[in-house]
């Protein structure tokens, strides 16, 4: 696992952008707000261009990198077309499977299973209807919170970008593997539920 992962905090911010098909984020420190890791989305197709300038955005499939400040791969999240329920494989580094996020369907405010690479559950991402609030919860306990921080009422009106910050319980290991799949949850959650 790379090391940026341990951290417990982390400000996830969504490039502005009026008229953008690709998606496109950088993760950095909370504190400092030094970058830590970039978010892209390059090999997008012309046909999904063109299907995320409508009503079927959320459906479109999606394949985001994220690298490091030296251009290592650290994360890469996957979907394919979703029609009912989306289902986001994340891969670390090396291209191995860590884990999915499977929507549940029909769920108040967005709820998301997190399973292994061998389709366990291993804990849910509970959203909240009335804000923009999802709680990782494994074995009764929350052990992280994505949430939505406003950057101000004027540029959320006029563009799409969107902003969070990852909080993780300081009782989550180092060593954890569910850590990178709640740095991949932010992008997942705002790429699924968000936009």
């Amino acid at each position: 696992m790379n090391e940026i992962l341990t951290k417990n905090q982390f400000f996830v911010k969504e490039h502005v952008g009026m008229f953008k098909a690709a998606n496109s984020y950088d993760i950095l420190d909370l504190e400092s707000q030094q970058p830590l890791l970039e978010c892209r989305e390059p090999n997008l197709g012309f046909f999904t261009k063109m299907f995320r300038f409508t009503k079927y955005k959320t459906q479109t499939p999606f394949d985001i990198e994220v690298k490091d400040g030296v251009g290592q791969g650290v994360l890469r999240l996957t979907r394919g077309v979703s029609l009912f329920r989306s289902t986001v494989q994340v891969f670390d580094g090396s291209q191995r499977l860590v884990g999915k996020f499977r929507q549940r369907i029909l769920s108040l405010g967005g709820k998301l299973d997190v399973l292994d690479p061998n389709d366990q559950v291993i804990c849910t991402i509970e959203g909240k209807l009335t804000s923009f609030d999802y709680k990782f919860v494994r074995d009764g306990e929350q052990i992280a919170l994505v949430t939505k921080k406003w950057m101000g009422l004027g540029k959320e009106l006029f563009t799409s970008a969107d902003n969070y910050v990852i909080s993780i319980e300081p009782t989550v290991a180092a060593n954890d593997s569910i850590r990178a799949m709640i740095v991949a949850a932010a992008l997942c959650i705002d790429m699924v539920f968000a936009e």
